[in-house]
């Protein structure tokens, strides 16, 4: 027999068995799961989902036009699967559109810089050029008002320069001893009294404003997040002068041509367009219950991002998670007992602002709520799920991974009964008001230093396995969350005296929901 026939057959052998293994790996005969894991392992859309998502429609800035593009998008896809599906208002937000931006160094030598134009900054009309200065280290407010006048004409370095770019992993493994420890002195040393540069300034949030007021023609900073490339860029304060991210390089060169008066001159253009307050939206998909109808599952991840890349870890991953699992759910379990909702929140990198307005709008929910579940740190597989603080919720989620696949479960620990959380995602919006509240906590990933905010939270840091994976459980814990005979019961532990007031803490408080932009905090 020829060999290239043997491999084939011994070939088909391992791959027959691959499918018996396989078929071995459920604790259970139930043809709903079975159909789930089908429809989420093997016919997954997650990529495909993923990648029109975060390279096509890209960052969803709340209220820029691609946030809404996204809505519609989201309602088009949900309706294409055959769920009802609408772009919910709950209020109005600053509508402010990216263009084209250019940071080029044109003194004492030609570089194009890499720097972002931070949310919500203004714009230039047409290019502008300037000289650079770097914030005084004065003893005074009194003195940094004097000083202000210098600022005419210039763009302003507002940010510490850090001595290098490289983590601090990378010097442990090449630099000795003797150097690592020395540089971290002198650069704790350092950060220590750039803080106190900014506060002898007077009030650190207006000191963008004030710099402006003096005739800044441009602010540049650069918050580093201690990996290699990554620049977390959040928003912008002023309404004349634009605001630029450098990259940790970059700024540390423009910076310390400053320092030195060899006369860095930059050229910017930035294109920038605000549109006023426009109306924001939640993204709903519901597949309505039959018997309970009136009860409900939730499956709850924030839409919204930072615009610095595309937003992929945070949060569209958790997006795909809750998009794929109900398309999952739909060619599963089109009729469940209980009635599903999926939101795709906006406006929680402003203080969970979509989900709150949810919360409040819909009180019919809050009160029949089965379990909500979120996801939102990351590209990583579930792995950890607190309780929230609700003591009988361990036991249904005990049943419920018990007939889950053990190629999920086997990463999952529960953290029985857990603590209420306060904040930090959606899920707190529901456990405020007593409602079984529950997020599906990943593998980091590196989630803080490299993608969280950052310009590189792309398409290509996605772990596609690892959403596949997410995707696939959410979906079968909706299905037995839904068809669970019993409510997870709503009492919640009593929580400990706090060793930093050494008061008794409480269960968190609901916050009202901001409802625009130009509402206070």
């Amino acid at each position: 027999m020829p060999r290239r026939w043997i491999m084939w057959g011994i070939g088909l052998v391992l791959l027959l068995a691959g499918r018996g293994l396989s078929a071995q790996t459920f604790p259970t005969e139930d043809q709903v799961i079975k159909q789930m894991w089908q429809e989420g392992m093997e016919n997954s859309h997650a990529y495909r989902l993923a990648q029109a998502l975060l390279d096509s429609l890209g960052p969803r800035l709340s209220g820029s036009p691609g946030h809404r593009a996204a809505n519609e998008w989201a309602v088009a896809k949900l309706r294409s699967w055959g769920i009802d599906a609408r772009n919910e208002q709950y209020g109005t937000w600053r509508n402010w559109r990216r263009g084209i931006n250019h940071v080029d160094l044109v003194e004492p030598r030609v570089r194009s810089l890499e720097a972002t134009m931070l949310a919500w900054s203004p714009g230039t009309d047409g290019k502008v050029r300037g000289g650079l200065t770097i914030l005084p280290d004065v003893e005074s407010e009194e003195a940094f008002e004097q000083w202000l006048p210098q600022v005419r004409g210039k763009f302003v370095l507002t940010s510490y320069a850090e001595p290098t770019c490289r983590p601090d992993a990378n010097w442990e493994e090449f630099a000795t001893t003797a150097s690592f420890e020395r540089l971290k002195a002198e650069r704790a040393e350092a950060r220590r009294a750039w803080r106190t540069r900014i506060e002898n300034t007077g009030n650190p949030r207006e000191l963008a404003q004030r710099l402006e007021a003096a005739g800044a023609i441009g602010i540049l900073g650069s918050n580093w997040s201690s990996g290699w490339g990554v620049t977390r860029i959040f928003s912008a304060s002023t309404k004349l002068a634009p605001t630029f991210a450098l990259s940790c390089e970059d700024y540390g060169l423009v910076y310390r041509l400053a320092e030195n008066n060899q006369g860095p001159v930059i050229e910017v253009e930035a294109d920038a367009e605000f549109m006023g307050e426009q109306p924001i939206f939640n993204t709903i998909g519901e597949i309505r219950g039959g018997e309970k109808s009136d009860e409900y599952v939730v499956l709850s991840a924030h839409y919204d991002s930072w615009d610095g890349a595309s937003g992929a870890t945070d949060n569209g991953t958790g997006s795909i998670t809750m998009l794929e699992a109900m398309r999952i759910l739909k060619a599963s379990y089109p009729n469940p007992t209980r009635t599903i909702i999926m939101g795709l929140w906006g406006g929680e990198e402003q203080g969970l602002i979509g989900s709150r307005a949810f919360v409040e709008d819909h009180p019919e929910v809050i009160e029949g709520l089965q379990a909500a579940f979120n996801q939102d740190n990351g590209t990583g597989r579930v792995v950890n799920i607190a309780m929230q603080g609700f003591v009988g919720a361990g036991a249904h989620f005990g049943r419920w991974l018990s007939y889950i696949p053990r190629e999920i479960t086997q990463h999952i620990d529960l953290n029985i009964p857990g603590r209420p959380g306060g904040g930090g995602s959606d899920y707190a919006s529901f456990v405020c008001g007593d409602a079984p509240a529950f997020n599906l906590s990943a593998l980091n990933w590196d989630y803080f230093r490299y993608t969280w905010h950052t310009n590189r939270d792309t398409f290509d840091k996605v772990v596609m396995d690892d959403l596949k994976n997410n995707a696939t459980l959410t979906a079968m814990l909706v299905y037995l969350a839904s068809e669970d005979p019993e409510r997870i019961p709503r009492d919640h532990i009593v929580l400990p005296v706090s060793q930093r007031t050494g008061e008794q803490m409480t269960w968190p408080e609901c916050r009202p929901a901001r409802r625009s932009s130009e509402a206070g905090q």
